[in-house]
């Protein structure tokens, strides 16, 4: 599952997957819109539960702050793969 929230400046991108292992991971990116000032941030979830527990909490958060929600898509979409693709870039980086 991958999810986005935006400002007119900054996004948060959040991929919840598995790895070739079965564990479950939570992989969050953040920066500013067009430039390449951000992050990304994998953490290791105890299972599925616990990863949709946090992916409602970065919810919560994100609108809190006046994000909104911009993208839900599921990994194998278009948009989903579009998405994973630009998390890929970062983790090279």
């Amino acid at each position: 599952m991958i999810v986005r929230w935006e400002t007119d400046h900054d996004y948060v991108l959040i991929h919840v997957h598995q790895d070739m292992f079965g564990d479950w991971i939570f992989s969050r990116a953040w920066g500013q819109i067009g430039t390449q000032f951000g992050g990304l941030k994998h953490q290791l979830a105890d299972d599925h539960a616990q990863a949709m527990m946090w992916l409602d909490d970065e919810a919560t958060i994100q609108a809190s702050r006046g994000f909104h929600k911009v993208l839900e898509a599921d990994d194998h979409s278009p948009e989903g793969q579009d998405a994973v693709k630009q998390l890929s870039l970062l983790d090279s980086a």
